[in-house]
């Protein structure tokens, strides 16, 4: 992006935050409020009815509150996009935006809670005692390696789904790129050998998972800024030491010799050409640093014709996009009741977005993008995400692997209701 660019989109940016009403979010009432009956009904004294109910039995403030459909975006400001330690109050602009994006695509109020609280065991009290309020906790732009801890104690704490988005999200994306990656590149998962640039929390959870998938173990490399992750290191921390090769390989540039598969987590350019060249056969690159991945995607092109790329951007084909999981991964939590999300309700999340990649795009997803059509291979490997297919296939998919691991608290008896309540649901956020 040219500096006048960036110049344009920075006062077009600042314009879009202030126009109409400052933010990007706003409650509105979902009950009649026009006379004084209604109002009877809406606070004192009909108000104490649902309260005293509540009070006998907590699970009906499901039934009589909108706990079952809210959903908290709480940071800390630690960890905000690619701009650091900016501060939660610095912070509130990206977790507004991540409102919204809850609320467009899978009908979830959200709000957004910046806590100025940089001690972890702190931050999780305070969460913890908000936490009744909410039917799901998404936990975004906090530190590594704090955030491992905060959601692990949130998750063991409360009795509702807590999900570090920065972590799993880009986890669950990734992996369905790669199941789908891999197979366009004919290899298999339990073949390839892995190697991952950076080793914050994204990269943990995506290690994590592709293991999960089927990568084995043995064939994953990670590197962070000192080099290769090996276990005869004694700078690294209990999260990395899960990662430690006893291989003799010590730079980038040695482990990503005969690599299947390069995934950067990391910082722009630390991927050359040379390294590019070296690795195997028809090669996968996700290089995910933004707004600059580890290598252009034009120099990586035009280096490897064999290559199928990935990016977090959106002017290239196959971005990583956060944006086509967490909405309906939560949609499908709260739906189902779960206390929690759970590694199988991520698998099956990854497994429902790499599979609508394969499926012939619709006329509303070409009018998306301009009349532009796509087909599954190298250059489609992941859906868009104006593809509203995707709240019909992973929250559903969420829902049933929250069911069948025996943390949903509400079961989904009839999934053809259930796919029409969702459209129902849709359609109310249309007129909005």
């Amino acid at each position: 992006m040219s500096k006048t660019d960036k110049m344009n989109l920075k006062e077009e940016a600042l314009a879009y935050h202030e126009a109409w009403t400052p933010g990007k979010i706003e409650v509105v009432p979902t009950k009649p409020y026009a006379n004084q009956h209604d109002l009877s009904l809406a606070y004192s004294p009909g108000v104490a009815y649902p309260c005293k109910e509540i009070e006998r039995e907590s699970g009906l403030a499901y039934k009589y509150t909108g706990k079952g459909n809210q959903v908290a975006v709480i940071s800390n400001g630690t960890a905000v996009l690619g701009l650091g330690d900016i501060g939660a109050l610095a912070g509130k602009p990206v977790m507004e935006g991540k409102s919204l994006l809850f609320k467009i695509f899978a009908g979830i109020d959200s709000f957004d809670i910046e806590i100025d609280e940089k001690d972890p065991d702190k931050l999780v009290e305070i969460v913890k005692a908000i936490s009744p309020t909410f039917g799901g906790i998404n936990l975004e732009d906090i530190k590594a390696p704090e955030c491992f801890r905060i959601e692990e104690r949130l998750k063991k704490e409360c009795d509702i789904p807590v999900m570090h988005d920065d972590q799993h999200g880009t986890a669950i994306i990734s992996g369905a790129a790669l199941i789908n990656a891999v197979e366009v590149q004919k290899k298999r998962l339990e073949d390839i050998k892995l190697v991952i640039n950076g080793a914050g929390s994204a990269a943990i959870s995506c290690a994590r998972l592709y293991i999960r998938l089927g990568v084995k173990r043995e064939n994953l490399v990670m590197c962070d800024s000192k080099g290769v992750i090996r276990d005869d290191r004694q700078d690294i921390n209990v999260q990395k030491r899960e990662f430690a090769t006893a291989r003799d390989l010590h730079t980038l540039s040695e482990a990503i010799i005969d690599a299947d598969v390069f995934v950067g987590l990391s910082v722009a350019n630390v991927l050359t050409p040379v390294m590019l060249n070296s690795m195997a056969p028809n090669p996968v690159v996700f290089a995910l640093a933004n707004p600059e991945p580890e290598i252009s995607y034009e120099l990586a092109k035009s280096t490897r014709s064999d290559l199928v790329m990935a990016t977090g951007r959106s002017d290239y084909p196959n971005q990583v996009n956060n944006v086509l999981g967490f909405p309906y991964i939560f949609r499908g939590a709260l739906d189902s009741r779960a206390s929690e999300i759970n590694e199988e309700m991520k698998i099956e999340a990854c497994k429902a977005i790499a599979a609508l990649a394969r499926e012939n795009v619709t006329e509303e997803v070409k009018a998306a993008y301009g009349g532009e059509d796509f087909s599954f291979g190298k250059d489609y490997i992941l859906p868009k995400p104006f593809d509203t297919r995707l709240l019909y296939c992973v929250a559903p998919a969420v829902a049933k692997a929250a069911m069948d691991s025996g943390v949903a608290r509400m079961p989904i008896a009839d999934w053809d209701a259930y796919g029409k309540e969702l459209k129902k649901r849709m359609q109310t956020v249309a007129k909005a």
